[in-house]
C-alpha cells in the first residue's frame, strides 16, 4: 500500500535525504586516482555515523540477491550500471564512476545516487553524465501533482532516447518513504498521461539509467548484484528523492553547496 507523507514526515524525509547529500559530496571529494571503492565506502560510513543516521543499503536482500549487501554505497564502475559492491579496486584516470547511497533517520529514508568522471574525462562520458542530469531534471519538473506515473517516465525515456542513449529494462525508481523501496514503480521510459495519477504527499526516488552505447542490455554479474551492459559500454545513474506537494516537485536529496 502507497503511503501519502504529512508535511512534517517530508520535512523529516529532508533531514535523511540531507545526510544523503553529504555522504555523496564527501565521496565524490574523496574519488581520486588510487582510492579503492572501499575506502569511498568508509567515507560514506563516516558520513551516517557522525549524522546518527543508518544504512538501508548494508545488509540489504532483495528476492534476487544471493548475498546481503555488504556496504552503505553502490559503487559501479564503467560498465556497471547500478549495485556495484565495493570493493578493493582502486580508480584509474578516467573512470566512470556511479555512487548510490541511502540513509534512514529518525524512521525515514533518502535515497539518491551521482555520476562523475575521475581524473581527466572522456568528452564521450561528460556528455552521458549530462544527459542523465537532465533526464532527471525532466522527470522532477513532471512530478506535479496531476500528472501520473507515466508523465515521468516519459520525460527520462524522451530525453534519453533522443540523445542516443539505451536504457535498462526493467529497472527504474520507486517510493520511498518508510521503507528503502516502496509502492509505486517509477519506470524510466512510458507514455505520458497513463499509470498512477500523481498525489500530494507521494515522495519517489527518479533515478535515470542511461547506457552509452544505445543498446538496453544488461547482465548480472557474478556477484549476483552488480548490473553490467552487455556490450561493454559506460553507463551513468543519477538519483533524487523527489516530494510531490502543492507547490510543485520538492526535491529531498538535494547536495548542499561545499
Amino acid at each position: 500500500m502507497m503511503e501519502l507523507k504529512t508535511a512534517t514526515s517530508i520535512d523529516a524525509m529532508h533531514e535523511a535525504g540531507r545526510v544523503v547529500g553529504r555522504a555523496l559530496t564527501a565521496v565524490q571529494n574523496a574519488a581520486r586516482v588510487g582510492v579503492s571503492l572501499l575506502e569511498l565506502d568508509e567515507v560514506a560510513r563516516e558520513v551516517l555515523r557522525e549524522a546518527g543516521a543508518s544504512s538501508p543499503f548494508l545488509g540489504y536482500r532483495p528476492s534476487f540477491a544471493p548475498t546481503p549487501f555488504p556496504a552503505v554505497i553502490c559503487a559501479s564502475v564503467n560498465d556497471a550500471i547500478v549495485h556495484g559492491i565495493p570493493t578493493g579496486y582502486r580508480l584509474r584516470d578516467g573512470d566512470l564512476l556511479s555512487v548510490d547511497c541511502g540513509a534512514e533517520l529518525d524512521g525515514w529514508v533518502g535515497d539518491s545516487a551521482i555520476s562523475f568522471v575521475v581524473g581527466r574525462p572522456r568528452p564521450a562520458d561528460l556528455r552521458l553524465v549530462e544527459t542523465a542530469e537532465r533526464a532527471l531534471a525532466a522527470a522532477v519538473e513532471a512530478a506535479v501533482a496531476g500528472n501520473r506515473i507515466g508523465d515521468i517516465a516519459h520525460a527520462v525515456g524522451r530525453v534519453c532516447r533522443t540523445a542516443g542513449f539505451g536504457i535498462p529494462q526493467g529497472f527504474g525508481g520507486h517510493g520511498v518513504g518508510r521503507r528503502m523501496h516502496e509502492e509505486p514503480e517509477v519506470p524510466n521510459e512510458g507514455r505520458p498521461g497513463r499509470g498512477l495519477p500523481l498525489r500530494p504527499g507521494m515522495v519517489l526516488a527518479i533515478e535515470p539509467m542511461l547506457i552509452a552505447s544505445g543498446k538496453d542490455g544488461y547482465h548480472a554479474a557474478e556477484d549476483g548484484w552488480t548490473l553490467r551492459t552487455d556490450d561493454g559500454s559506460r553507463a551513468a545513474h543519477v538519483e533524487h528523492t523527489v516530494a510531490i506537494t502543492e507547490s510543485g516537485p520538492r526535491i529531498l536529496t538535494a547536495r548542499e553547496a561545499a
